[in-house]
């Protein structure tokens, strides 16, 4: 069962990217590096606090989706009422959000769709190396420890 609901979890995760950009790539320009966001900004097909307000709603959208999910499933779903094991639910679907979202998002989908392709900014590398990934994985799973705490305290009182 449990893997069932990581593959849900990955999903959501997968359709909130794909909400972000709805409009096209330029709408998660938010997602690039900030040598694309300059170009982007320089030719035009945005602004930086087009770029900032965009970050600032998605990632509050995000997180709370998210959070909402992974609380229902583990303690609505799960009916896990305990501190210890809301924990380390949490920490398991973080975790595997976080790897996914390095392999699945960044290395598959974006470097392997044209869509992720800015206009005029073709010439600009954007998907992330292999070890950009594995640093950032790495940082992520650091304060997923603490997120699954947060997460598992909620949990607990809640249900």
């Amino acid at each position: 069962m449990i893997v069932l609901q990581l593959v849900l979890y990955c999903l959501i995760f997968s359709l909130m990217v794909r909400y972000a950009v709805r409009g096209g790539a330029a709408d998660g320009l938010y997602f690039y590096p900030k040598t694309v966001q300059e170009r982007a900004i320089e030719i035009g097909l945005t602004t930086q606090e087009t770029i900032k307000k965009k970050r600032k709603i998605f990632m509050t959208e995000f997180y709370i989706v998210m959070l909402v999910t992974l609380v229902l499933i583990i303690g609505l779903w799960n009916h896990v009422t305990d501190f210890k094991t809301a924990y380390l639910q949490a920490l398991l679907f973080l975790e595997v959000m976080n790897i996914y979202d390095g392999i699945v998002i960044d290395k598959l989908w974006v470097g392997h769709s044209k869509f992720w392709i800015l206009p005029g900014c073709e010439d600009i590398p954007f998907v992330q190396t292999w070890g950009q990934v594995f640093k950032k994985r790495f940082f992520l799973a650091l304060i997923w420890i603490v997120g699954a705490a947060i997460a598992a305290g909620i949990v607990v009182l809640i249900f």
